[in-house]
């Protein structure tokens, strides 16, 4: 499996490597914090960053257990450490940043799908993440809280000298060559220097001297690209949703979901549900809402779902 993060044991100590988004492909800060806790308690730590943000709850959870770690822990944000990556470089007791890094602190953000009280719960979480950001921020630039806020809600973004003068970095270092593919379209203020960096890198041209390489040597499996997978994600999240909604069972919309229910599976279970709520609905029978005239011929409530289905499939 692919991960985000790499420990490697040095002669004394240890590096760590954060260079993707925080909790993606599935590996959660759950196996990070068990790889840490093999490390001697007293290890040098030099953690090196390079990384869009991610799981505002994973951040926390690496942020506190390096704030445990009895040795030291020097942060070098080698390129971009954005939102979540951001909040775990604060745990470092020196951070170094080459002069064209860049640091990011913002409000954290979430999706939730359910009734008001889903809403309220995760704004509720939302502020309190909030405010324990906010504290991590404050506690190492020596900035007030309400400062902090400030620079969070308007997603405030730090070159190297910024970060220096607030006091998010100790160390300014030599420039180094940034190389990042993430997708900084979630943010709003992204500087132009990252916007260039995050583009796809073009595909080179094989010069005409290069020996040719073999049509079945070239065959790969494809990389899943994270920005399709998470439309896709949202496209089928969103149909589920409409779904249940338009068969009157917006409550069976979450277990489809938490289960990556297939939509044939739910048109299975929103057909027989509905039937056993309603059991007198049928082709023999019009339906709700529908007129009563000699030329009107009903369909069955089956036939109108399964047609959506057809359609948003």
């Amino acid at each position: 499996m692919k991960n985000w993060y790499s420990i490697c044991a040095l002669n004394e100590g240890a590096e760590i490597s954060i260079y993707d988004e925080i909790g993606a492909y599935g590996v959660s800060a759950k196996a990070f914090l068990a790889d840490l806790g093999k490390l001697p308690d007293k290890a040098p730590l030099t953690l090196r960053l390079n990384s869009p943000g991610g799981s505002v709850f994973d951040a926390v959870a690496i942020y506190n257990a390096l704030q445990r770690h009895a040795g030291t822990v020097t942060v070098a944000i080698d390129g971009i450490a954005a939102s979540a990556a951001s909040y775990i470089a604060m745990a470092g007791d020196e951070i170094i940043m080459p002069e064209n890094a860049f640091l990011m602190i913002h409000d954290p953000s979430g999706m939730v799908m359910g009734t008001a009280g889903d809403m309220r719960a995760m704004a509720e979480a939302l502020e309190k993440i909030g405010a324990s950001l906010n504290k991590g921020y404050a506690a190492k630039s020596g900035k007030s809280e309400k400062d902090i806020a400030a620079l969070m809600a308007a997603e405030t973004w730090f070159d190297a000298a910024d970060a220096l003068d607030m006091g998010f970095a100790d160390t300014m270092a030599e420039p180094v060559k940034i190389a990042a593919s993430f997708d900084v379209s979630q943010f709003q203020n992204t500087p132009p220097e990252i916007v260039e960096v995050a583009k796809p890198a073009e595909k080179s041209e094989v010069s005409a001297k290069a020996d040719p390489i073999p049509a079945q040597a070239q065959k790969t499996d494809p990389v899943p690209d994270p920005i399709s997978i998470r439309a896709e994600a949202m496209t089928y999240a969103k149909t589920v949703v409409d779904l249940c909604r338009l068969a009157g069972q917006p409550q069976m919309a979450a277990s489809f979901l938490t289960a990556e229910t297939s939509f044939e599976d739910i048109r299975k279970a929103l057909i027989d549900a509905k039937a056993a709520n309603e059991p007198d609905i049928s082709s023999t029978h019009p339906q709700p809402g529908t007129p009563h005239h000699a030329n009107f011929q009903a369909k069955p409530w089956g036939d109108v779902i399964a047609r959506t289905f057809k359609r948003k499939g």
